[in-house]
């Protein structure tokens, strides 16, 4: 697997991707769009993995957003192609059946923060700053900035961010529900890693079922979202990793899951 502008890194159950283009605030190129999709690839058949930390190489930058020099000149069909593989890459990393935790060093800017958000969980580094500025370049956020913003902070804040192009702090970012966490820039790979751990710790195939039904059932209506809430709980009592749950509590004794 030939990578040019990501890294991967694997660590027993723990994956780290890393976009790693320093020069240009790591901005997402089409290459490193693709490149992402092969990681996904990868990722998606690796069952040996249970969670993935995703984050931007140096200390200004998570994602700049998208590469403008790439942008500049495109045409109408090829802006629209350009859209719809950011998004599905974007919604390939939403539905991977393992928790993804971004780790925001510094600037997630327009793709930078829709990948973000693209993320289950966001820790921020107190230097951490996001925008939709896209309106500002005569665009549109194109790679799921108008859907995903809206449904994690509201609508009415949603549309104040992505008309304004105001830029944020971490600390507001925290405050309207964008991030989860927000510590200090020397110690955000240590709290992903720690939640990491946290979540690793937990039967794997339950998490993944977990995550399916969060994901699926915030997109319909109630009444259809207890009723695949009840299949994924139903289809936890097939696992070993439930057998072993539930005898471990009741012998007092510590739990170890095998993923199956």
């Amino acid at each position: 697997m030939e990578l040019k502008n990501i890294i991967l890194e694997k660590s027993e159950h723990l994956a780290i991707v890393t976009i790693n283009r320093p020069k240009a605030l790591n901005a997402l190129n089409s290459e490193t769009l693709k490149d992402l999709d092969v990681v996904l690839d990868d990722l998606e058949k690796d069952n040996n993995i249970y969670c993935v930390i995703l984050t931007g190489s140096g200390e200004k930058a998570f994602v700049a957003g998208a590469d403008i020099s790439e942008m500049k000149d495109l045409s109408e069909e090829e802006g629209r192609n350009f859209g719809l593989l950011g998004n599905k890459v974007f919604r390939r990393l939403e539905k991977l059946d393992k928790p993804v935790i971004a780790a925001i060093s510094g600037f997630a800017l327009g793709g930078g923060c829709e990948l973000a958000m693209a993320c289950d969980i966001r820790i921020a580094s107190e230097k951490a700053k996001f925008a939709q500025p896209e309106a500002g370049l005569g665009i549109t956020p194109g790679f799921g900035g108008t859907q995903r913003l809206p449904r994690l902070v509201g609508e009415g804040k949603a549309k104040e961010l992505i008309y304004t192009c105001a830029t944020i702090k971490a600390d507001e970012a925290l405050s309207i529900g964008l991030v989860n966490k927000v510590v200090p820039l020397e110690s955000l790979m240590d709290e992903a890693k720690a939640m990491a751990s946290l979540i690793m710790a937990n039967a794997p195939i339950a998490v993944k079922l977990c995550k399916d039904a969060i994901n699926r059932g915030m997109q319909v209506d109630i009444d259809k979202a207890v009723e695949i809430e009840a299949g994924d709980f139903g289809k936890c009592f097939a696992t070993e990793d439930q057998k072993e749950g539930m005898t471990a509590f009741m012998e007092r004794r510590a739990k170890n899951f095998s993923n199956k």
